[in-house]
């Protein structure tokens, strides 16, 4: 639909006003009441980066020598991130605009490393289980590289099915640390022995566990390896716009070396502006994002990150522990900030449907169809109050009156 441009300005605070109507129909996140999409570490958090992203918000990324701020900012960034994955000394990586910008450049860095390295002509493929992100199928659909999605065990990965998939036309296989439907971590370990026995270029996809999933082991939780500290693993994605609780949008991908970095990064001189060299798939980028995600991690360190992620693995055991209660099976053993749980006897669409009505705004898995939650620290706070309102949507979608409510409420 088209629409004029207004003839004249209006003035900034009447635009605010009209702004904030605007929003009085979204979801109510500062109050906990979203559990996708807005990662909500609390009004702290918020206020740096806001403050930290407006102080660079007209710098571009796109030219570190002009910004030399911005390229420090990034190195440093991108080196908290080396440290916590258990990445080599010679390891490299950049900050992107999201999970599929970085999910794109390491299956880019993957394709030219099989053309050039390895001199693999004709068709490519990449493996991946059924839980993969489908960042990876629009990558491949960019590059007209064929997916093999291959089935799941128990909803992770299946190495065995894997390996049969995979041929000498294989440029990556893939790992989720941990998966989006379900919150559970692939077996890397034996995904690693897999790349290692058959020289395959593994990517870890820990855009929802990369940020989160060090510091609850740091808090005492066994999380089995998943990152650079097993030797088949060249390259890893992880959001600082998820579990890094920075301003949207941030992203790192990751590299085993320097050497396998470089195949990530477009280098183009054969035009009258001079050359042109960018790492990731945007030319210009952001430079608040890159600002806000250094003002955050420092402000956090790990003392902060450990006490939020404390905050978010003991709200998903709070809802588990109720929705078992209530008659649902949690899927897998989530260990991190998501999980999964259905009724084999209910609708879990509707479900979600009549929470909506009391202003929730959760996800949805379809295989099985079930309720989806990717928690905050902020959930810690409000997880009684999404129990009861799951109890009431349970009660009224079966359509029988019961106490199942009043023992939350």
């Amino acid at each position: 639909m088209r629409s004029p441009l207004p003839q004249a300005g209006a003035p900034w605070p009447d635009l605010k006003a009209r702004m904030l109507g605007y929003a009085t129909g979204d979801v109510a996140w500062r109050e906990g009441k979203t559990a996708v999409y807005v990662f909500n570490a609390g009004p702290e958090v918020e206020q740096v980066q806001k403050e930290a992203y407006a102080l660079f918000q007209s710098e571009n990324g796109l030219g570190p020598a002009a910004f030399p701020s911005l390229k420090r900012m990034e190195d440093e960034v991108v080196g908290f991130a080396l440290g916590l994955l258990h990445a080599p000394d010679e390891a490299a990586g950049n900050i992107t605009s999201g999970g599929t910008d970085s999910i794109t450049m390491a299956v880019k860095a993957a394709r030219d490393f099989a053309r050039q390295a390895r001199g693999v002509a004709g068709p490519l493929n990449i493996v991946i289980p059924r839980s993969a992100h489908p960042a990876f199928d629009k990558a491949a659909a960019l590059m007209e590289i064929e997916v093999r999605r291959t089935p799941l065990v128990d909803y992770l990965a299946d190495p065995a099915a894997m390996a049969a998939a995979a041929d000498a036309s294989t440029v990556m296989i893939v790992g989720s640390a941990p998966n989006f439907p379900y919150g559970l971590m692939d077996p890397i370990a034996a995904l690693s022995e897999l790349a290692l026995a058959r020289d395959l270029w593994l990517h870890v996809d820990a855009c929802v566990g990369g940020y989160i999933a060090p510091f609850v082991r740091m808090n005492g939780c066994a999380i089995a390896p998943f990152d650079f500290e097993l030797a088949g693993v060249r390259s890893m994605s992880a959001d600082l716009h998820k579990y890094g609780y920075c301003a949207k949008g941030a992203s790192t991908v990751l590299f085993r070396s320097e050497d396998l970095r470089r195949f990530m990064v477009f280098d183009f001189k054969d035009w009258p502006g001079g050359r042109m060299v960018t790492p990731t798939l945007a030319g210009t980028r952001p430079g608040g994002a890159i600002s806000a995600a250094w003002a955050v991690m420092n402000f956090l360190g790990v003392a902060g990150y450990r006490a939020k992620q404390a905050l978010v693995t003991g709200a998903r055991e709070a809802i588990a522990a109720g929705v078992e209660a209530l008659g649902f099976e949690v899927l897998g053993a989530p260990q991190l900030g998501i999980l999964a749980f259905t009724r084999a006897d209910v609708d879990c669409v509707a479900l979600w449907a009549r929470l909506r009505e009391r202003g929730w705004f959760t996800g949805v898995t379809t295989e099985p169809k079930s309720l989806h939650l990717m928690l905050s620290p902020i959930h810690a706070r409000v997880a009684d109050a999404y129990l009861a309102d799951l109890a009431w949507a349970l009660e009224t979608v079966r359509g029988a009156a019961g106490p199942a409510e009043a023992r939350y409420s």
